[in-house]
């Protein structure tokens, strides 16, 4: 890899737009995720990565997530788990995502820490972390 560095500031500025960008557009988050590690130490190559990113979202215009305004701010969450998910240590993952008016505010896919006995359990855990987020975000909008 070329470990040659590269104008830090023009790099932190790029990725810190990119970072704000995957608000609306979650196909982003993972690759931005990776290059905002480097933020204190750009390389050429990790500036040529951002520049693939910007070169991906001009080739594809409008495929974020549309926030639409209207008078309703009910908030709405899903939740779900599997049993045992996982094959190598057993551990169930959660998932949730959230709808305020309508709009898709968060979601999150996580492996829970324990190993749950029952599909039962898998599920409340799932339930219990989104919980706490939900009432996080209502006691926000209030």
């Amino acid at each position: 890899m070329n470990q040659e560095p590269t104008n830090k500031e023009q790099y932190q500025r790029l990725v810190g737009r990119l970072i704000y960008l995957t608000h609306t557009r979650p196909d982003i988050a993972y690759a931005v995720s990776v290059v905002s590690q480097f933020m204190h130490s750009p390389s050429v190559s990790h500036r040529n990565v951002v520049d693939r990113i910007l070169r991906y979202l001009k080739s594809a215009p409008g495929k974020g997530l549309m926030f639409s305004k209207n008078g309703d701010l009910e908030v709405v969450r899903y939740t779900d788990a599997d049993w045992a998910g996982s094959i190598t240590d057993r551990h169930s993952t959660s998932g949730y995502f959230t709808f305020v008016g309508g709009n898709l505010v968060t979601w999150r896919s996580k492996k829970q820490n324990v190993v749950s006995r029952s599909s039962a359990e898998a599920e409340y855990r799932g339930m219990a972390h989104g919980v706490c987020e939900l009432l996080w975000i209502r006691r926000l909008l209030t």
